[in-house]
């Protein structure tokens, strides 16, 4: 029971609110060019005017009628440059309520210092504690090589590799204009030790009701690993504001015990307008 619910918080407490999870890759050379390495060359323009320093979401977890926790997501208002290159400093926090500590207390923390011009990480920082069990890691990148050092253990990795972090600004990025029900979007990612492709599956367009109010939104199906936790590969669906912000509004998933729901109650520092129809 304690390994399922370790497994339960680190694999969707935290990659619910990105919605997106990961969907193992064949190798890691499967997402760049033929010979996996790139040994020189200009890092890559990603178009990005989704988000922005000062940026701040805020969620509410629930685990079936229980509130759980709360998850933010930062852009910190700071410019560290790594390698003479700009970057976004970026924080995911999550914790469970003290309602809930009891039970399984959580305390995480998540951050990255993303190119801003690439929107690719340099540094990832995880430090989770979930009921006793506890993992310190630092990666540190080199998109020039194709190359990632994990608390002194050498990786090689594809290339615009995202880290759990990066993940969920990134895919904020990608331009969903032109996709059809049914297409599917890839990109990948490094988790502990595995270059994983993350998948998401564009279901169309809907206006929902939310904490924030009536909103226009696109919806995924994250394409999800079943078995562990969740009992088929579509049980997750997320909900997009339908904005050039791109920011998720709600995310809900079957999983084997229950069901979780994510919904975003504060927001702040956004780009753009929000596409509410009805604020409340």
């Amino acid at each position: 029971m304690k390994n399922f619910i370790i497994i339960f918080f680190s694999s969707v407490i935290f990659t619910i609110i990105t919605a997106f999870v990961f969907q193992e890759s064949k190798s890691p050379s499967s997402f760049g060019n033929e010979s996996g390495l790139r040994q020189d060359g200009p890092l890559r323009t990603q178009k990005n005017e989704a988000f922005r320093r000062g940026e701040k979401l805020t969620y509410r977890m629930h685990y079936g009628f229980i509130n759980a926790g709360e998850v933010t997501m930062s852009v910190i208002d700071e410019n560290r440059q790594i390698g003479g290159r700009n970057t976004l400093h970026v924080v995911g926090i999550g914790n469970t309520n003290s309602s809930f500590d009891w039970f399984f207390k959580v305390r995480d923390r998540y951050e990255s210092y993303i190119d801003e011009e690439a929107i690719i990480p340099w540094l990832f920082i995880r430090r989770v504690s979930e009921g006793g069990y506890k993992i310190e890691q630092n990666q540190i990148f080199n998109h020039y090589k194709n190359t990632m050092d994990m608390n002194g253990k050498k990786f090689d990795v594809p290339d615009n590799v995202q880290d759990m972090t990066s993940a969920f600004y990134y895919a904020r990025t990608i331009d969903f204009s032109n996709a059809k029900e049914g297409d599917i979007f890839e990109f990948p990612c490094f988790v502990d030790d595995t270059a994983w492709s993350l998948k998401i599956k564009f279901m169309g367009k809907e206006t929902i009701n939310s904490d924030i109010g009536k909103i226009r939104c696109i919806r995924f199906h994250p394409v999800v690993q079943k078995g562990r936790v969740f009992k088929k590969e579509e049980d997750m669906n997320a909900w997009i504001s339908d904005d050039r912000n791109r920011i998720p509004i709600r995310a809900e998933a079957k999983v084997l015990v229950g069901s979780i729901k994510m919904d975003l109650t504060e927001y702040a520092g956004l780009i753009h307008p929000l596409a509410l129809e009805e604020k409340k």
